[in-house]
């Protein structure tokens, strides 16, 4: 009987991925005739200022951002399909981050986070495949390469490094060999922009992402009413999503309980650096995104209760109020 609940006719439709497409793309229209075009999203310390800013028209921005989540959207199918982390070839996933990003017209545009958010699931990618290797240090490597590209456009992004040695020690593969592969690969983009740096006589250029990363702003309760409604409703999607991950956490094998569980380590991390730096929100947001989005497809492609059919049927009534209520925030 459950085969016939909506929850389940949507998470498994051949159709749910494109219609979400479809709906996102409305979204992104809509979203660009009512509200005029701002910098929320732009960083003006960073390395974005100096390499990532192409003065681009208004149509040609929100394209690149748009296009920049699809991709995102596509890694993540490959990333379940790889390491098995929903049990089914699934892109329930996808379809929730492209809705999820959809509902938060602010983050239409390029900027840093977009680009940050790539190289970052890349890094989550061979975090994943380092699991239990005996040697693990090409992986590890590979993983904090990208971690310090993402870094020299959104500094920020190094505060993560830590989370992710959390995740390779509970995955046995950090080992004092692939540790200091890792401090290789994170430092390795940093030697090309010092010999960049140093052969223009720019040294500054080469002290900015360090200088952003050690300016933190005073700790205060400052979020934008879009801000706030965001992440109010991912913490409910991720509380849910977590709950269901650790009360029926013995269907999964153990290594994809391990994945779930740094995914659960990492959203949670996330949650406490946007409380700390309401300032870094739209940034984290992206971050946050690809992690609930992957907990919240497991939830809704592995349940078929009463219960879970009525949650997921709330979460899109829901989705669909934030997207309103962001655009009026906005307007």
């Amino acid at each position: 009987m459950y085969n016939r609940r909506f929850q389940n006719k949507v998470t498994a439709g051949h159709f749910t991925l494109p219609v979400a497409i479809f709906i996102s793309l409305f979204c992104w229209a809509l979203a660009a005739l009512l509200l005029p075009e701002d910098s929320t999203g732009r960083s003006i310390a960073s390395l974005w200022s100096t390499f990532g800013h192409f003065d681009l028209p208004a149509w040609a921005d929100r394209l690149s951002s748009f296009l920049l989540y699809v991709v995102i959207g596509y890694f993540l199918i490959e990333l379940n399909n790889t390491f098995a982390i929903i049990r089914l070839r699934a892109s329930v996933q996808t379809t929730l981050y492209i809705l999820l990003i959809s509902a938060c017209p602010s983050m239409h545009l390029l900027y840093a986070g977009d680009v940050a958010a790539v190289l970052f699931l890349i890094a989550l990618f061979f975090l994943f495949r380092s699991y239990q290797k005996p040697h693990a240090s090409a992986d590890l490597f590979h993983c904090f390469v990208f971690i310090g590209l993402g870094s020299l456009l959104w500094p920020q992004l190094t505060l993560f490094a830590p989370v992710f040695w959390i995740g390779a020690r509970n995955f046995r593969s950090l080992h004092l060999k692939s540790f200091f592969a890792s401090l290789v690969g994170w430092s390795l983009p940093y030697w090309f922009l010092l010999g960049h740096a140093f052969y223009h006589g720019d040294m500054p250029l080469f002290y900015r992402p360090f200088q952003e990363l050690a300016t933190f702003q005073p700790i205060r309760f400052d979020f934008q009413p879009w801000e706030l409604a965001t992440v109010g409703y991912l913490f409910i999607l991720f509380s849910v999503s977590a709950g269901h991950c650790l009360a029926m956490g013995y269907e999964d094998k153990i290594r994809t309980r391990s994945y779930l569980n740094f995914l659960l380590l990492l959203c949670f991390c996330t949650f406490v650096y946007i409380v700390l730096q309401p300032s870094q929100c739209v940034h984290l947001l992206s971050l946050l995104l690809i992690g609930t989005s992957i907990l919240a497809g497991h939830l809704f492609a592995l349940t078929h209760s009463r219960s879970s059919n009525i949650f997921f049927t709330c979460s899109l009534v829901l989705l669909f109020l934030l997207f309103i209520f962001n655009v009026w925030t906005l307007l």
